[in-house]
């Protein structure tokens, strides 16, 4: 783990998780970010459940996957994404038309990119899961 991006290492740790058949992992560090997109996860249906583990430093996550997770990864650099252009980066990190979801930051928080465009709000892109 390189800890130079949390969210990066949380990522792939579950990607690779599933990769291998395995139901439970733990992500370490915690963050609020992590559990932010977690969070979007679990509404899309890619994991099951996650809790929050103090361990008496920055703290983990407990994370039950329902190996639905074909790829995830982050998006760097961060790009800004307005309204109209959320198509564009769906054909550029997701494979197919409503297949899979864009994680993004935005003024009304951490949600996945069909929420942020009902909201009417564009934002900051962090990552794809499919």
């Amino acid at each position: 783990m390189s800890l130079n991006d949390p969210l990066a290492d949380a990522l792939s740790h579950l990607k690779n998780t599933e990769r291998v058949g395995k139901r439970e992992c733990t992500v370490k560090p915690a963050s609020r970010l992590i559990g932010n997109v977690l969070g979007v996860m679990r509404e899309g249906g890619y994991i099951e459940e996650f809790e929050f583990v103090d361990d008496g430093k920055a703290g983990l996550f407990k994370v039950r996957l329902r190996g639905k997770i074909n790829d995830c990864n982050v998006i760097k650099p961060r790009f800004y994404v307005r309204l109209k252009e959320y198509e564009k980066w769906e054909k550029r990190f997701l494979p197919a038309r409503d297949f899979g979801m864009l994680v993004v930051t935005t003024s009304k928080g951490v949600l996945p990119h069909e929420k942020a465009i009902e909201a009417g709000v564009g934002g900051q892109l962090l990552a794809f899961v499919f």
